[in-house]
This record gives C-alpha cells, sequence and structure tokens, in this order.
C-alpha cells in the first residue's frame, strides 16, 4: 500500500528478551463514482489515457496489524494479529461495478498500457500479450477477466508497474494464463510472475484463474490478498509470493508447486512477511514449505490440506480454527527464529489439526522456543510428534499421538532441539502469561 500504509517498529529490552511491536495501517472502506467512457485500440502499445469511470476506496479507518512479544513469550489466546480491518469493502466485492468500464480484447502480441484508475474488462485469446498497469500512486485499477486465454513465452500477461492497488477479478468464466519460457527482467526488476505486482493485488471474483508458470505464479512487492472465486496454480516457484503479507479471506486455491505454496518474506524488513488465513478451501501440494511466513502465520478458519517437506512454517503459527490436514516430510509445523518479532512459538486455540510424519528425523509439531496448546484437537501420526527447544503447556487442547489420546506434550530432544527444558514443559510459575495484553 503506497501512502495508505505507516509501518513503526519499536524495541525494547523485557525481561529474558526483547519486545517489539509493529503497526501497520491500512484502508477498510470504498466507495464509486462514474466518469466517462473511451474506446481502446489494438496497436503494439496501447495508451489507455482517457477519463474512465473512477472507482476509489476512502481511508478513513484504520487496519492495525500488531505484534508484541517476549522473550518468555507464552499464550493468553488472543490473536496474533488484530484481524479487525485486514478487508476492505471492495476487496470482498466479488463482483466489478461495470459502469462506464473500458473494453480491452487481447491480441498476438499487444500490450495494452493502463495509466488511469477505472475498471476494465478484459477478453480474448492472445499469444505473448500484457496488461501492464503504470498509473499513479493513489489510482485503483480493477482488471475483470472474461473469459481470457493467453501464453506467453517470457513476459508477466500481468505486469503493475505502479498503482495504489490492483484488483484482478473473474467473471463467472474460466481464465487460463501461461508463461512457458525463462522469464526475462524489466531493467533490475525481475519480473518472474504470470501476475507481477510492484504494488497491493487482491484475486477475487466468482470465476476461475488457471495459472500455469515456469517461475512464481502471482507475485506482489506489498501486499498480496485472495477473497474470492477459484484459483488454480502450477509453477515451479512460488506459486502466492508477497514481500508484505499475504492474506486469505475466502476462496478455493488449489496449488501445485516445486518449492513454495504461500511465501511471505521481505529481505529489507524483516517485521513484515506475515500470512493470515480467514476462510477458503486451500489445496498445496508443494515441494517445499506448503505455508512459508517470516513472522506471523495465523489461521482463524478454512478447509486446509497440506503437502510438503514442511506444512506450515514461520516465527510465531497461531491457529485458532478451522480444519488442517498436513502430511510432510520433515516438520508438520515448524516454528523458527525467521524474524525477531518475537521468541517461536507454535499456539494451537481451536480448530481440527491432523499431521501426518514420514519416517526419520520428522517432528509433527517442531518449535525453536515454545508450545502452547489452549484448545481445539492435535492428532499426530509420527515417530515423534513434538520437539521444541523452550517450554509447552497444554491448557486444554485434545492431544491423539499415533491413535492414542494424551495429556503429554513430550520432547523429541534429537538434534539439537529440546536443549533447554526437555521435558520440563510446564508452567514455569505462570509465567508464560503475556504481557500487557499482547499475544
Amino acid at each position: 500500500m503506497r501512502n495508505t500504509r505507516l509501518m513503526t517498529v519499536s524495541i525494547c529490552a523485557v525481561l529474558l528478551g526483547a519486545m517489539t511491536a509493529f503497526h501497520v495501517y491500512g484502508e477498510t472502506s470504498s466507495s464509486s463514482s462514474a466518469a466517462e467512457t473511451a474506446s481502446i485500440t489494438s496497436a503494439a502499445e496501447v495508451s489507455v489515457s482517457e477519463e474512465v469511470q473512477e472507482v476509489t476506496e476512502s481511508d478513513d479507518e484504520t487496519a492495525v496489524y500488531k505484534v508484541t512479544g517476549t522473550g518468555s513469550s507464552a499464550a493468553s489466546g488472543s490473536s496474533a494479529l488484530d484481524t479487525t480491518d485486514l478487508f476492505s469493502d471492495r476487496d470482498l466485492a466479488q463482483t466489478a461495478d461495470l459502469t462506464g468500464s473500458e473494453k480491452i480484447s487481447v491480441s498476438d502480441g499487444q500490450t495494452y498500457t493502463i495509466s488511469k484508475e477505472g475498471v476494465y474488462v478484459i477478453t480474448g485469446t492472445a499469444a505473448n500479450a500484457q496488461i501492464l498497469v503504470k498509473a499513479g500512486d493513489e489510482d485503483k485499477v480493477q482488471l475483470v477477466l472474461d473469459g481470457v486465454t493467453v501464453t506467453n513465452e517470457s513476459t508477466p500477461f500481468i505486469y503493475v508497474q505502479n498503482a495504489d492497488k490492483v484488483f484482478v477479478t473473474t467473471t463467472d468464466s474460466e481464465n487460463t494464463l501461461t508463461v512457458s519460457g525463462a522469464f526475462t527482467a524489466d531493467g533490475d526488476t525481475n519480473t518472474d510472475a504470470v501476475i507481477f505486482s510492484r504494488d497491493d493485488i487482491v484475486v477475487n471474483g466468482i470465476g476461475t484463474l488457471n495459472i500455469v508458470s515456469s517461475d512464481n505464479g502471482i507475485s506482489s512487492k506489498d501486499d498480496l490478498k485472495v477473497t474470492g472465486g477459484t484459483l488454480n496454480i502450477s509453477c515451479t516457484s512460488d506459486a502466492l509470493e508477497a514481500n508484505d503479507s499475504i492474506l486469505i479471506a475466502d476462496g478455493t486455491i488449489n496449488i501445485k508447486t516445486d518449492k513454495d505454496g504461500l511465501h511471505a518474506e521481505n529481505d529489507e524488513d524483516s517485521t513484515v512477511g506475515y500470512i493470515y488465513i480467514a476462510g477458503g478451501t486451500i489445496t498445496i501440494d508443494a515441494g517445499d514449505d506448503a505455508i512459508h511466513a517470516t513472522t506471523i502465520a495465523q489461521v482463524d478458519g478454512g478447509t486446509i490440506s497440506l503437502t510438503g517437506a514442511e506444512g506450515i512454517e514461520g516465527t510465531y503459527i497461531q491457529i485458532n480454527d478451522g480444519e488442517i490436514t498436513i502430511a510432510a516430510s520433515d516438520d508438520g509445523i515448524n516454528a523458527g527464529q525467521k524474524s525477531n518479532i518475537t521468541t517461536p512459538a507454535v499456539e494451537v486455540n481451536g480448530g481440527k489439526i491432523t499431521i501426518a510424519m514420514g519416517s526419520g528425523d520428522t517432528d509433527g509439531v517442531d518449535s525453536n522456543g515454545n508450545i502452547i496448546l489452549n484448545g481445539g484437537t492435535l492428532d499426530i501420526t509420527a515417530q515423534s510428534p513434538f520437539d521444541y527447544d523452550g517450554t509447552a503447556q497444554n491448557n486444554g487442547a485434545t492431544i491423539i499421538v499415533n491413535g492414542s489420546e494424551t495429556d503429554t506434550i513430550t520432547n523429541q530432544m534429537m538434534g539439537g532441539h529440546g536443549g533447554m527444558g526437555g521435558e520440563m514443559g510446564g508452567h514455569m510459575g505462570g509465567g508464560h502469561g503475556r504481557m500487557n495484553g499482547g499475544f
């Protein structure tokens, strides 16, 4: 988000470690107004600069995403992320207001440059075609895919060079976007995804979007949201990739990838790179991590099926609801020190989690810090169900290990894990409470 988000990071020494908080501010509401419509003619470089319908979002309200952790972090069951306003009304709207919209019918070898805010309905079949968004910093552009089939050799079909936010919305139609060869960089920008955006992008709609890529599927250098529709991605690298966050409200997502299914990471800012799932039906078959977050991975709902070397990886992993099935060859759920925002931890407050691990030195739930189970059900089939370096609490979760219910969180203590407490796993005199209502 450009000019709509302010991030502040504060760090201070507290107790056994450092307490870090970050705040991200974003828009939450939308409004729309109509302007004049102009036509588009096909050319090798088509500039869409005429006045079109203006659809805007207001920034009256503020969404705050807050993380607070300590060196002796533990759980109180409160949300790791403030999820109140993560999605604006327009993010969640699955159909576009087509009043005054522009029409684009793609043709072979054509680049269509969009330079102003508006709604653009895209149709047709083409090879080596591109929608290039070069709009203003405050402009919101909506691309409505209405039966589009495009196969490119080396460039993204949708390339967002500049905008405030871009919506990719499917009508009740099937759309297939393919890049079959090695991607060509745009100067210093490695445009390595079928949909590549330097700014915020939202995928929604009521139809189907198929993406086939020789590299990444959809990549955003800011925030990436999926709020509806059916999204099928087959790729060799990350299927959904974002620098700041990946936020999923709903929809059906099917991913087959040689690398990560969802990957959120910012090489220049270790306080972002988080993933939030509120709902939807998500199926991921990954060669590496099915879900990988630098900071927080939080699941509040949905039906999620994950296959990969690791199911969910992040610094702080919080599961509050949903039905999650994981088949992994390394760790089912892994909390590691990917960021210094807090002590690594796995926290389960609700939902049903089923983990089946491969043989060898594998762990169902592995934390380089703590494990906190407040509720929900964990059904783990593994030689090593748990492995942790800090402490462990079971405050009311149902734990099933290899078919038998237990109240014990055992510690594998293999490969250097579990060296900070072994079977201590206790409550340490209540020292696991969060400070000042933090997470």
